[in-house]
């Protein structure tokens, strides 16, 4: 059995738990260890925090999360509108003189005890097995993803109705 859903959420601090307690009721649900979901909702509340941060140009616009299960793996999707990736594949922009400088590639994240910013990717690293950057075909925008190996609870609901 496979389990996906979808939301369009708006930039603002507010949708960040909101994504994060479907996902946690999602998977709580099919009944997966409760440590795996502690480390996906870390994670998916580090990648939707990015993407209200750094995912437009100060308007409030979409950004959207993607949940899929599918036999013993998450995959989790976080697309914005911003600038992207610097030294990814880039989309055209709509107008090159209005667009902000897209961001770097992110390398392995490796954030210092001391540092304000720059955890969250570090955090998404370490805490899910597979992480990729890239930017969006044919419109503006990055796509971070990031799957993880599901444990389940004795008595899962999701591996019995495989």
């Amino acid at each position: 059995m496979s389990i996906w859903w979808s939301l369009h959420l708006r930039r603002e601090a507010a949708s960040v738990p909101l994504a994060r307690r479907l996902l946690l009721g999602t998977m709580e649900t099919a009944g997966v260890d409760p440590d795996i979901c502690y480390d996906l909702s870390v994670a998916l509340s580090e990648a939707c925090a990015n993407a209200v941060e750094h995912g437009g140009d100060g308007a409030p616009e979409d950004y959207r999360v993607t949940v899929f299960i599918d036999g013993d793996t998450c995959r989790i999707e976080v697309t914005d509108s911003g600038p992207g990736f610097r030294g990814a594949p880039a989309a055209p922009p709509h107008s090159p003189a209005d667009r902000p400088l897209p961001a770097p590639v992110p390398a392995p994240a490796q954030a210092p005890a001391y540092a304000e910013a720059g955890r969250g990717l570090f955090l998404i690293e370490a805490l899910t097995d597979h992480v990729r950057y890239r930017n969006r075909t044919g419109r503006p925008g990055a796509v971070v993803s990031f799957d993880k190996i599901l444990k389940w609870r004795e008595g899962a609901a999701l591996p019995m109705a495989s």
